[in-house]
């Protein structure tokens, strides 16, 4: 059918549809939980969503799932072997079956044996078909630093996908966003990739993401968040990077330093329009990530908004990153992109 209306002012990015805004009542929660929150949820109003991958049926190696094969029995809720091409590729068939597939690859780290799967299938099918098969796919992955995870558990590899058309990836801050975001992945017409921060699992949000929305919500896909407003320079990241960012934001107003903090939320399609407008008034644009900065994310921000925003930039364009190297173990808080550094 024919698409719903948008606003014209967001032709070039953002959402098409937009959710609406969640209601009723909140609890203070983790993010693993509010993960668990969302697969119950999803699972009870889909009989068609199916949850598989390595020890999902026992709960998970990080707890994500725990109760679901109780629930749901073990038709729905699947361990997978040890091998994450299958996985992908068993996604595949369940979506073109007419089954929603919900796959978990234990650590974002080792999805790359699924490189092939998730690229040249799982991204082309819809296209190659005009629109039908193996789109309702969501893959869910730990990633990012943890704190002793070392080269082969600390991976961001977010920018290894996003130059692949057809996919989405999306990268939650906090448990109500992912909640809210992994909801509206899993009923998305799109395969989407979802990177969980691990370290975020069971942290002890005081503020406003802690509270979780009790109910069914979606967040919606490829809208950033502002949650600083600030004149005079516009610091975008997106996980784990957006404590960060806000830290170093109070660091900076100490100084007279007025920061607007931007959580991109959804890597792609990614929010070009909010970044150019807080861009356009603050003059000064920082990104920051875990991943390196040699081919990340934020060299993609950059140079969009270098050429949207180019008579209005005061400074030129600074990524703040994890550097060109293997993750390490023992420097681990050296090379992610400390406060101090942003």
């Amino acid at each position: 059918g024919p698409l719903p209306a948008m606003d014209a002012k967001r032709a070039l990015s953002g959402p098409r549809k937009m959710p609406p805004k969640p209601t009723g009542p909140t609890q203070r929660n983790t993010m693993v939980a509010a993960i668990n929150d969302a697969l119950t949820i999803a699972m009870e109003k889909d009989p068609k969503a199916i949850v598989f991958g390595e020890d999902v049926a026992f709960g998970g190696v990080f707890r994500a799932s725990v109760g679901l094969r109780e629930k749901f029995g073990e038709g729905r809720v699947m361990n997978a072997p040890v091998a994450e091409q299958a996985i992908a590729g068993f996604a595949v068939g369940l979506s073109v079956a007419g089954y929603t597939a919900i796959a978990e690859m234990q650590f974002a780290d080792y999805i790359f044996p699924a490189f092939d799967q998730i690229v040249n299938e799982i991204a082309k099918y819809r296209y190659r078909n005009a629109g039908g098969g193996a789109g309702n796919i969501v893959i869910r992955s730990p990633c990012s630093a943890v704190g002793h995870g070392s080269m082969y558990h600390s991976q961001s590899v977010e920018s290894y996908f996003a130059h692949c058309p057809g996919l989405k990836i999306v990268i939650p801050r906090g448990p109500k966003q992912a909640k809210g975001l992994l909801l509206a992945a899993i009923r998305d017409p799109d395969p989407v990739l979802f990177f969980e921060p691990k370290v975020l699992y069971r942290h002890i949000f005081e503020n406003a993401d802690g509270d979780v929305p009790m109910g069914d919500y979606e967040l919606p896909l490829g809208q950033a968040e502002t949650i600083r407003e600030g004149t005079d320079i516009t610091l975008v990241g997106w996980g784990t990077q957006v404590s960060r960012l806000e830290a170093a934001a109070d660091r900076a107003a100490a100084d007279g330093i007025s920061c607007e903090v931007i959580d991109l939320q959804t890597i792609i399609p990614w929010d070009v329009d909010a970044i150019e407008a807080s861009v356009k008034k603050t003059g000064r644009l920082i990104v920051s990530h875990e991943a390196p900065s040699t081919n990340g994310f934020g060299a993609e921000i950059g140079i969009k908004i270098q050429e949207r925003c180019f008579l209005h930039l005061q400074a030129p364009i600074t990524r703040v990153c994890g550097f060109d190297t293997h993750f390490p173990y023992a420097w681990e808080e050296f090379y992610l992109p400390s406060v101090a550094r942003v």
